[in-house]
């Protein structure tokens, strides 16, 4: 009998858990359209509760909610400071360009942290007839660099270069940071004027993310999640899942944590060049550069264990609920034997 699948590709995979299901069959549903769904409303408060801002709007993807935020942050040919390998740079199809009319700056993120000196240089380009800067993007965690949680003591330097600019946050795995810094989500988000989490990664939801900030602001949120097709009808189904994730699959994250260690420690045993940025985050992120990444997959794929790549030549391989102790296990054991 064959073994089952360690997938490792994504967080993306994971499957709504029992608990999840029974709330969906069960959900009270109205038209979202008109602000008549219960669930969906009851799911925007107790997120918005938990980042420690005064409203929330569900959406279908993080995408869409970065994209939200960078329509009401910005105007059309501002200059937007964000980290080079960040999500909304790479992974979201030049978006930022077609939906908001904006140029973003990319920034040295190479371990998951920006220089405060870079931000100023660019700002003080203004003086010289350089593109206006008006908002800086973060990412927490910071996905590219191996899953890196940043407390906002960390960002003290970035924070005050940033001074006067409005702030995004980018917290697709917000609460895996949270775990991971021991930090509540709200402290994480603080300086931010905005912030999105997604439902869809860790958390085991089917579908979905929110973006909260100033109420004002998410009423400006709206229209554009209605201009982007974002707007949803009887969304209390898939909201119901979300209730479940914030109440149920947080404080779990932990657990995918400690399994991505055990892939980290694996990967710096078999390549010893590796290991200090392997072993530096400490989420469930491994990332880490191969010179034949394609080789490497096939040979984790011979072992039932399935990955992905960033970049060429660059490897990534995500822990999250549906990859058990024994799946991690295997999957050290095919890093270990990897050529």
């Amino acid at each position: 009998m064959a073994l089952p699948i360690v997938d490792l590709r994504s967080d993306t995979v994971t499957q709504p858990t029992p608990a999840m299901r029974a709330a969906m069959a069960d959900a009270v549903v109205g038209d979202d359209g008109y602000h008549e769904d219960p669930t969906v409303a009851a799911l925007e408060e107790r997120f918005a509760s938990m980042v420690g801002k005064e409203a929330a709007i569900f959406v279908p993807s993080g995408t869409m909610a970065n994209q939200i935020a960078m329509r009401c942050l910005t105007s059309p040919g501002d200059l937007v400071l964000a980290g080079a390998r960040q999500h909304i740079v790479l992974y979201e199809l030049g978006a930022s360009a077609a939906n908001a009319a904006v140029q973003i700056h990319c920034l040295d993120d190479t371990d998951g942290v920006l220089d405060p000196s870079e931000i100023t240089t660019v700002r003080e380009g203004e003086a010289h007839v350089l593109p206006r800067v008006t908002a800086l993007f973060l990412e927490n965690s910071h996905m590219a660099s191996g899953g890196r949680a940043s407390t906002v003591a960390e960002l003290g330097g970035v924070l005050a270069a940033a001074d006067g600019l409005r702030i995004h946050l980018d917290g697709a795995r917000l609460f895996n940071a949270q775990v991971a810094t021991g930090l509540p989500a709200a402290e994480l988000a603080a300086p931010a004027e905005t912030v999105m989490a997604c439902l869809s990664k860790g958390l085991c939801c089917p579908v979905g993310s929110l973006l909260a900030g100033p109420a004002e602001l998410m009423e400006r949120g709206r229209l554009h999640r209605k201009r982007l097709g974002g707007a949803m009808r009887q969304a209390g189904i898939l909201a119901a899942a979300g209730l479940v994730a914030l109440d149920e699959m947080v404080d779990r994250l932990a657990e995918d944590h400690r399994r991505a260690g055990l892939l980290r420690t694996a990967a710096a045993e078999r390549w010893p060049d590796q290991a200090p940025s392997v072993l530096l985050p400490d989420t469930n992120m491994v990332v880490f550069a191969h010179p034949d990444a394609g080789r490497l997959l096939a040979h984790l794929a011979e072992g039932g264990v399935l990955g992905d790549t960033l970049a060429p030549g660059v490897v990534r391989l995500v822990t999250h609920h549906g990859v058990d102790d024994a799946g991690a296990e295997r999957a050290a054991a095919a890093i270990a034997s990897a050529p």
